[in-house]
Formats: C-alpha cells, sequence, structure tokens
C-alpha cells in the first residue's frame, strides 16, 4: 500500500492504468508488476508492505462483499484500473522482484504489460483518504471508528476532519491510554494535530503497546469548548512490536518521550 503525502501521477500495471493524487492509498497486490510515473517533482511516499492481503474490514462488508450502509466509504469511492494499454515489444525488461526482504533482478524477454485484457478480482485499487467518512459520537469514541484496511498483522485508520464529541460535558481530546494488544504509529499528513504539541507534516510516532500516552501538556483545555479538527494523519497498528532500523535511529527527536512533561522533574539523589 502507498500513501501519497505529496505530488500526482499515475500507477501503470498489467491491469491498467491508475492516477493518483495527494491523498490517495493506492492498494497493489502481491505478484502484481507495476511502475510509478509522477508527473510532479516534489514527491512524498509513505509505504506500508505486507505479507498478507491488504482489504476492507470485514465488519464494513456482508456475506456476499457488499459495502454496508454503515460503513465510512463505499464502492463509488473506489479508483479502478483503466485505460488498458498493450505492449506487443521484445527487448530486455528489467522487474525487480521483492522476495524475503531481498530485491532480485528479473529480465524479461517481452513488456510485463503485454496483457490483450483481464478478468477476475484480483487486482490494484486506489481510494482517498478524503473520501472517509468519519464516525462521530457524544462522547469519546474508541479508534476502531477511524478503521479503514486490515491485514493479518496489522490495521491502518484514518483520521479526517470531523465533528468533536457533542455531549454537553465532553473533553474532545482522547483520554490517556494504554494499547495493550498493538503497537501505535502515527503519520502526520496536514491540519493541527489536536493532541500534539510541535508536530511537524511528514514526522512519525511510535507509541510502543502498554505504555501510557495521550494528549500533550495543554492538549486537553485547548480542546474544551472546540466543535471539531482539521487534523489529517494515518496510523498504523502492528500487532507484533516494531523493530526499527539504524536508519530510523538516526532520525530520531531525541526529546520526543520528555514532551510530557509540564516542567523539568528534579533527580533524586
Amino acid at each position: 500500500m502507498i500513501f501519497v503525502h505529496k505530488g500526482h501521477g499515475w500507477v501503470e500495471t498489467m491491469y491498467g492504468q491508475i492516477p493518483f493524487e495527494y491523498g490517495d492509498y493506492i492498494v497493489i497486490p502481491r505478484g502484481t508488476i507495476y511502475k510509478i510515473h509522477f508527473l510532479t517533482t516534489q514527491n512524498r511516499l509513505l509505504y506500508i508492505e505486507s505479507f498478507s492481503p491488504i482489504e476492507i474490514p470485514g465488519r464494513y462488508r456482508n456475506q456476499y462483499g457488499q459495502m454496508l450502509e454503515h460503513a465510512p466509504f463505499c464502492e463509488r469511492d473506489f479508483k479502478l484500473p483503466k485505460d488498458l494499454e498493450t505492449h506487443d515489444e521484445h527487448g530486455d525488461f528489467l522487474v525487480k522482484i521483492k522476495k524475503q526482504g531481498m530485491i532480485y533482478p528479473y529480465v524479461y524477454a517481452t513488456h510485463p504489460f503485454d496483457l490483450v485484457g483481464w478478468d477476475g478480482n484480483h487486482y490494484p485499487w486506489a481510494m482517498s483518504i478524503f473520501d472517509f467518512e468519519p464516525i462521530t459520537g457524544r462522547v469519546h469514541l474508541p479508534p476502531p471508528i477511524h478503521q479503514q484496511f486490515e491485514a493479518a498483522g496489522f490495521v491502518v485508520c484514518s483520521f479526517v476532519p470531523r465533528l468533536y464529541d457533542y455531549h454537553p460535558k465532553s473533553i474532545p481530546a482522547p483520554y490517556h491510554h494504554s494499547n495493550i494488544d498493538s503497537d501505535e504509529i502515527l503519520y502526520y499528513v496536514d491540519g493541527d494535530f489536536m493532541s500534539r504539541n510541535n508536530i511537524q507534516k511528514g514526522q512519525l510516532t511510535l507509541h510502543p503497546g502498554g505504555i501510557p500516552h495521550g494528549p500533550h501538556p495543554g492538549a486537553i483545555e485547548r480542546s474544551i469548548g472546540k466543535t471539531s479538527t482539521e487534523e489529517l494523519a494515518v496510523m498504523i497498528d502492528p500487532f507484533k512490536p516494531m523493530k526499527i532500523t539504524e536508519v530510523a535511529m538516526n532520525m530520531e527527536v531525541e526529546d520526543y518521550y520528555k514532551s510530557w512533561l509540564e516542567a523539568e522533574i528534579p533527580v533524586l539523589a
């Protein structure tokens, strides 16, 4: 899955072309050969790779696979492949295949998109985060209401502009909590991130499972009386603990874990 934070263009596949723009999720099934064409020079993509299919949550579908009326999006929101362009070409066509974490070069003697058509239910598709209709309530609702996709080892949620809780005594900022079954990764896309201080677009936060976390100091007070939020973010909740690469460690904001401290706490000898 690819989330488009900046840029636009199209994905070329053996099934046809899918145009994309800012805010699009592009779901590419395993085994699909694809090529990304950018029409812009400033591009930023969030990649999510999975060993299992990335699907629409089962609770949004009926027994026939059709979207239910309470789902936050529907089939009309899907961007499907179109403009199938066949290629009757011979030559050396390099395809890079990823297997078990390694990239392998593979050379085709004919163009990999040399198809006259296709049939079935295995194909890439896309959907805009702006077509996700938020579910709201009088009191704070838990994160599953934001879920947009699921896989065997994780879920993906979309935080979009929405009404705050509208009970007369509600506190819109989410309560402090511990994620017991998953880590929590948030990718900040745009807008005003209500529960965070000094977060920039394009940053990632990781809140490990079992460690209490919640709004930054002052965020709860700021939320009282507010009627809506304009935040835009992608949340990934993996069900196994995250392993951090050396590259990610070198990009860490080292004092982030201290950002919940309202003042420096003295260390007792």
